[in-house]
């Protein structure tokens, strides 16, 4: 079932990058033991609907990094504080979207967890747990295979050699 989205209406203190042409942006890779969380666009979404992505937000108003991060898992995928294991930020990279006339300022986010069990909102259709090597195997965001890549190159090569 393919719910609408909400009128965007902001908060006090809030920006709407809607007509802005720098957005910055994070895209947070949910890893659960040794699998990645994608989560499908709502079809009805503004930007980028349908398309596989992790969990994603505009950076648009005071909160800090991880705040933000908190709380858009809390409200993407019903996964509380209690349920992060750590948060750690990847390389920050633009991003050039000429179809939404947008340059994304992506703030990669590795966000490893202690549950596999989600609750979408209406901003997700549908989900799957995925190795890495079954991400380029889906139609995702565009710049998502530089977070993944970049993201898990490190953690996962370091966990790799730390176990040898």
């Amino acid at each position: 079932m393919t719910i609408e989205p909400p009128k965007f209406i902001p908060k006090p203190g809030q920006i709407d990058y809607t007509g802005i042409r720098w957005a910055p942006v994070i895209n947070c890779l949910v890893k659960f033991k040794d699998k990645i969380l994608l989560v499908r666009r709502n079809k009805n979404m503004n930007l980028y609907p349908g398309v596989w992505n992790g969990i994603s937000g505009f950076l648009d108003d005071d909160k800090s990094l991880e705040e933000k991060v908190r709380e858009e898992l809390q409200e993407e995928l019903g996964l509380h504080s209690k349920d992060i294991k750590s948060i750690h930020l990847g390389e920050i990279f633009d991003q050039e979207e000429p179809k939404y006339q947008k340059t994304w300022i992506v703030h990669p986010v590795l966000v490893d967890v202690t549950s596999d069990k989600i609750r979408l909102d209406w901003e997700a259709q549908e989900y799957q747990w995925v190795t890495p090597e079954e991400i380029d195997k889906l139609e995702t965001l565009p710049g998502f295979d530089r977070v993944a890549k970049s993201l898990l190159k490190n953690r996962w090569l370091q966990k790799e050699t730390r176990s040898r």
